[in-house]
């Protein structure tokens, strides 16, 4: 039986990797390890790619969120508005300038922030809305963006499943006041091993999210703030230099073989991820949701074909956050859901016959 992981580097670098090599390399001769001219080409490769005037490398896509909360200068006894359907460095990020996270629910279409139920959470301690865009999938940027706006927020949008996505004409990272990413290897652009990136059209807010990045010394070894080491390394940033080149491929392949998904997938028994009409979905995740998602993981693994869950127990629920006295039901779109949810494999190499199979799969499921 035919073996389909749920995702597979190994082939993006058996394309790649000759490419990869000799670049690093070239890296690894110059000693530019920390910032450095590679960081800088990739700073401004990406911003132009994004659509904005700035963009600041870091380490890690939890980093680029922490920094950015810092730059809007977030900090104890502030509330920031956000969502619990996310991985939970969004909420640790705000956690980390002791700000309090406050949680709204999700649509049921796009499972991104509902604009109606922000401003009921508002009151004089908020200072920031920390919107996530979903398994690559902006959230509704009008809506979100006129509520910043009337109440004097910060807005923030955290990027790290939507390189490339777009709202409208606007690109994820591009519409609020920041945009984080986050460069993990599995992401749709993926470094080889951790990065993030803070983008802005807004100078002083970048100079300060580079500033902090780098133990605030504007000159060397005296410092400004309470700051960090947060920087991008320069190996990083090479290969991240690398596959820049490769991701509107990329994107349309995923974009392809989320088409072959959504034809094949009887939805009489479930729930597929489907593209809003106003926006470009890059899908680094392509969900299913069933009522019998454990049992289906289950059949589908034995048939050696790899899943995963994204994520099946929201933030507001986990061990962490149950200081905040969220309870079960009080974001029932949420949980509903996080319970149902069944991520298939969707990485561009992937055989489109391979495609159809596990479509096939699930059909027989849905028919036992």
């Amino acid at each position: 039986m035919k073996k389909i992981p749920y995702f597979d580097l190994k082939q993006q670098y058996n394309l790649i990797g000759a490419d990869l090599e000799k670049k690093i390399i070239k890296t690894l001769r110059s000693t530019n390890y920390a910032l450095g001219p590679e960081v800088e080409k990739f700073e401004s490769k990406f911003s132009n790619y994004i659509g904005t005037n700035y963009c600041a490398g870091v380490n890690t896509g939890t980093s680029a969120l922490h920094l950015a909360l810092l730059a809007a200068g977030i900090g104890s006894g502030d509330e920031v508005i956000t969502v619990s359907m996310t991985f939970i460095a969004t909420v640790m990020s705000i956690s980390y300038t002791n700000a309090k996270p406050v949680f709204v629910d999700v649509e049921d279409k796009t499972l991104t922030m509902n604009p109606y139920l922000i401003e009921s959470k508002i009151n004089s301690r908020t200072k920031a809305i920390l919107v996530v865009h979903l398994y690559g999938q902006c959230a509704d940027m009008s809506k979100i963006s006129k509520i910043a706006k009337k109440n004097n927020l910060f807005l923030i949008e955290d990027s790290s499943q939507a390189h490339g996505a777009k709202y409208k004409n606007d690109n994820a990272g591009s519409i609020g006041d920041f945009g984080t990413f986050s460069f993990y290897p599995g992401k749709n652009l993926g470094a080889c091993g951790e990065g993030g990136a803070v983008t802005s059209n807004n100078k002083k807010l970048i100079e300060k999210v580079k500033s902090l990045r780098n133990w605030s010394q504007p000159r060397r070894y005296e410092h400004t703030d309470i700051s960090y080491n947060y920087r991008m390394d320069g190996l990083q940033a090479t290969s991240l230099n690398v596959k820049l080149k490769y991701i509107k491929k990329w994107t349309q392949l995923r974009r392809n073989i989320a088409g072959i998904y959504q034809k094949n997938i009887k939805t009489e028994n479930c729930q597929i991820t489907t593209e809003a009409n106003d926006r470009f979905h890059v899908y680094h995740i392509f969900s299913i949701f069933h009522k019998e998602s454990l049992k289906l993981k289950s059949y589908l693994n034995e048939r050696n074909i790899g899943t995963n869950n994204h994520y099946p127990i929201p933030v507001h629920l986990q061990k962490p956050y149950l200081n905040l006295g969220y309870k079960n039901n009080d974001l029932p779109i949420t949980e509903l859901y996080s319970k149902l949810q069944l991520s298939l494999p969707i990485y561009p190499e992937i055989k489109l016959n391979d495609v159809i199979y596990i479509s096939k799969i699930i059909n027989n499921f849905n028919l036992r």
